[in-house]
């Protein structure tokens, strides 16, 4: 019976799948895009660990890094047990899985001029009453 529907009128069929395909278009560049996002960040957080982070890597190793190599896109990962029994390893850095290293926000761009009049308020906040009328006559 659906056939027969579609099959009836040519336009409706040809509208049907053109939604058809847009919505499998849409769900892949959404696809795309989502990953994208997801792998910056990843390598935001790789980029932002440094020696003393926790890091616990695919393998289920974890440990501290003590060393990171960026020409070789390696790092040095101290485990073992507390009573000085350590041993260290090798490993790439796509190896992490978890890290606690954060990395850090961009900072807002503040232009610079904003912010020296709201400092220039606050001082004369500051000043006792008597300066400020001293001022206020000079100017």
């Amino acid at each position: 019976m659906a056939t027969n529907l579609l099959a009836s009128n040519g336009a409706m069929s040809w509208i049907f799948i053109g939604i058809i395909a847009a919505l499998l278009i849409a769900f892949f560049v959404w696809s795309y895009i989502s990953q994208k996002k997801k792998q910056k960040n990843f390598n935001e957080t790789i980029n932002a660990i440094k020696p003393g982070s926790k890091v616990k890597t695919i393998g289920g190793v974890c440990g501290e890094v003590v060393e990171i190599n960026d020409d070789e896109n390696t790092f040095v990962l101290k485990t073992g047990t507390s009573d000085g029994e350590y041993s260290y390893l090798k490993f790439d850095k796509q190896a992490i899985y978890q890290t606690d290293a954060k990395p850090e926000p961009a900072a807002p761009a503040a232009p610079a001029a904003a912010a020296a009049p709201a400092e220039e308020k606050k001082a004369d906040e500051e000043k006792p009453a008597e300066e400020k009328s001293e001022e206020e006559e000079n100017k």
